[in-house]
């Protein structure tokens, strides 16, 4: 299942959108102001951020901008109730992928979402690491001829290890990207479901190993022969 973030002060309005992506089969988080935005699209779990320019704390051109800084390629829709054509100019040269100005028809925004997730092309589909790929369509881990089917839970965890390329991510990153900020799931439920994809892995031939380090997290490393 895509990933989608929305970065809107209105919340009104983001829930309006949550609702109607979660209804076209996307995974949606929001976030209300510009700082938390760019923590959550830091993150690198998102196919697109549908970002607000007007918001508290940063706007949505600081966020872009700071966003292509570090070198985070996630698509960036971007709307504002500005039309000037230099508004649209800024958001374009800060990052965004596009410009969609409010009010907008909800039609028009789902058609700019199935747009700019199409233009990832192979990226969306498939992510890899030594010999096993995670097919993000069909939510099954796969090694040569063998594969095997993931839970939903199994295949959040799995694809944040994956999008961290070796790189450790914490506990707490995995329960608040995966069960959510207001779960009352605890750092067990990690190590549990860590353990549950080490055996799925195992059981296709994988030479990817999910390695813990204490008080860092968990990190991918492939298997030396």
């Amino acid at each position: 299942m895509m990933k989608i973030l929305v970065v809107e002060d209105e919340r009104l309005l983001a829930d309006s959108l949550q609702t109607l992506l979660t209804g076209r089969g996307f995974s949606v988080d929001t976030a209300n102001d510009g700082l938390t935005g760019l923590e959550y699209a830091k993150t690198d779990v998102y196919d697109l951020v549908i970002l607000d320019v007007m918001m508290p704390g940063l706007d949505g051109y600081t966020v872009a901008s700071r966003l292509r800084a570090e070198h985070h390629a996630v698509p960036i829709l971007m709307l504002t109730a500005k039309s000037d054509l230099m508004d649209r100019v800024a958001g374009l040269n800060a990052g965004a992928d596009y410009y969609l100005t409010k009010p907008f028809d909800s039609r028009e925004l789902l058609a700019c979402v199935g747009a700019l997730l199409r233009r990832q092309g192979e990226q969306v589909d498939e992510l890899t690491f030594g010999n096993t790929a995670l097919d993000l369509s069909a939510g099954m881990l796969r090694c040569g001829s063998k594969s095997v089917r993931l839970s939903a839970r199994e295949f959040d965890v799995m694809r944040i290890l994956l999008q961290a390329k070796g790189g450790n991510v914490s506990k707490e990153t995995l329960l608040e990207r995966v069960w959510g900020f207001d779960s009352n799931a605890v750092e067990n439920h990690v190590e549990v479901y860590a353990g549950f994809l080490r055996k799925k892995l195992a059981s296709i031939g994988s030479n990817v190993r999910i390695e813990a380090i204490r008080r860092l997290g968990y990190h991918l490393e492939v298997a030396e022969v």
